[in-house]
C-alpha cells in the first residue's frame, strides 16, 4: 500500500546517481501504527485491512503458518527539501524470510506505478528484501518457505484439518535441539538410536546438526493384540551396535501413552548403557499412561490424527515437509472406525 506525503516532485526524486547523498537519518523507516481491531480468533480476523485482497493473502499465511506482520513500516523515498514527499509502505513483512511484499493485480494501470515505487525504494534501501506479488506468485511463496509446490498441489484439501507446524518451524525446532544436544555431549560419543519408521526425516535432519561424534542405528517394532499392553510390542528389528558403557540417544517421532517407549527403555536398560536419554519429536502428555522420561521435545501437539514429516497414514502423507492433522472422514471412510488407535 503507496503512502502519499505531499506532492511528488520530479525536481527532487531520488535516481540511483543522486539517492547517496541523502543524510541516512532521513532515510530511516517509519513504524506504523497497529492495525489490530480485535485480541482473539484467528490471526488473519484481527486487523482492519485495507482491502479483501489483503485478508485474504493473510488467511492464505495463516494456513501454511507462515508469519507475517500487516504494513508494519513506511520508507520515504522522496524528499522536498528536507521534507519527506513521499513514502512507500509494503503491504506485509514475513520475518522468517526477511521479506516485505506488496500485493498487486494484473490491472497495469496499479502495476506501473508500484513497479515505480519499489525500484527506488530498491535504490534508496538496497539491502532491503521487497517483492510485487502477484495471486500466481503465491505457489513461488510456498516454495520459499518449504513446501514443494508439487506436494501442496496434490494434497487434497478435505484430508487435511489444518497445518500444526510448517517447515520452517519444524527447521527451527529441530536445529535448536542438535544444539542443545550436542551442548550436553560435549566431549562425549553418543550412540543415536531411531525407531523406525516414521522417525526417519526427523533423525536425517537432526543427525545433520549435531556437532559432536556418533553412531546410528535403528530398530523397529512389531504390534500385535494382547492381553497386557506391554505384551502388544516386541521389537523386530534390534540394533546391531553394541552398547554397553555407551552413551544412547533414543530417538522417537511421538510419545503417546508411554508404553512402548516405556518397553524399548526396560529392554536397552538390560544392555548396560552408560546413560539413555530421548528425544521425541511430538509430544502428547495429555494421553500418557506410564510416566516416561523423555529429556528432548520438539513440539507439544493436541489429540489429533498427524501426519507429515515421516508421520503416515496407511503408508500415505510421510512425505509432506509439514505436519498437519487428519481429518476423521479420512480414516472413517477407510474403516468405518473412529481414529486409530496409536499406543506409543
Amino acid at each position: 500500500m503507496a503512502v502519499i506525503r505531499g506532492e511528488y516532485n520530479l525536481g527532487v526524486s531520488l535516481a540511483s546517481s543522486v539517492h547517496q547523498s541523502v543524510p541516512q537519518k532521513w532515510r530511516r523507516p517509519v513504524k506504523q501504527r497497529s492495525r489490530l481491531v480485535r485480541r482473539s480468533g484467528p490471526a488473519h480476523s484481527r486487523i482492519e485491512f485495507a482491502h479483501p485482497s489483503e485478508q485474504e493473502f493473510a488467511r492464505f499465511l495463516d494456513y501454511y503458518r507462515i508469519r507475517w506482520v500487516y504494513e508494519p513500516v513506511s520508507f520515504p523515498i522522496a524528499w522536498d527539501g528536507t521534507r519527506v514527499s513521499e513514502m512507500f509502505t509494503p503491504d506485509f513483512y514475513l520475518p522468517e524470510h526477511d521479506l516485505y511484499v506488496e500485493l498487486t493485480t494484473m490491472k497495469q494501470s496499479l502495476v506501473t506505478p508500484k513497479n515505480r515505487k519499489l525500484r527506488m525504494l530498491r535504490e534508496i534501501y538496497p539491502d532491503v528484501n521487497v517483492r510485487l506479488l502477484y495471486r500466481k506468485d503465491y505457489q513461488q511463496l510456498l516454495a520459499k518457505a518449504g513446501y514443494e509446490a508439487l506436494e501442496v498441489q496434490d494434497l487434497r484439501k478435505q484430508d487435511i484439518g489444518s497445518i500444526l507446524i510448517s517447515p520452517v518451524e519444524l527447521e527451527t525446532r529441530v536445529r535448536a535441539l542438535a544444539r542443545k544436544i550436542s551442548r550436553d555431549y560435549r566431549g562425549r560419543t553418543i550412540v543415536v538410536v531411531g525407531v523406525l519408521k516414521g522417525v526417519t526425516f526427523f533423525l536425517a535432519d537432526l543427525a545433520r546438526q549435531i556437532k559432536v561424534p556418533f553412531v546410528i542405528d535403528y530398530l523397529d517394532l512389531r504390534r500385535f493384540a494382547g492381553a497386557q499392553p506391554r505384551e502388544r510390542v516386541r521389537i523386530a528389528r534390534d540394533i546391531d551396535y553394541p552398547i554397553e558403557g555407551r552413551h544412547v540417544l533414543l530417538v522417537e517421532d511421538i510419545v503417546n501413552t508411554g508404553l512402548t517407549l516405556d518397553y524399548l527403555l526396560s529392554e536397552l536398560r538390560e544392555r548396560r548403557p552408560a546413560s539413555i536419554e530421548v528425544v521425541t519429536l511430538l509430544n502428547r502428555p495429555g494421553r500418557r499412561l506410564v510416566e516416561v522420561p523423555v529429556r528432548y521435545v520438539g513440539f507439544q501437539i493436541p489429540n489429533d490424527y498427524v501426519v507429515g514429516y515421516g508421520l503416515d497414514y496407511r503408508e500415505l502423507y510421510r512425505n509432506l515437509p509439514f505436519i498437519c492433522a487428519l481429518k476423521a472422514s479420512v480414516f472413517e471412510l477407510d474403516t468405518g472406525a473412529a481414529a486409530p488407535e496409536v499406543v506409543k
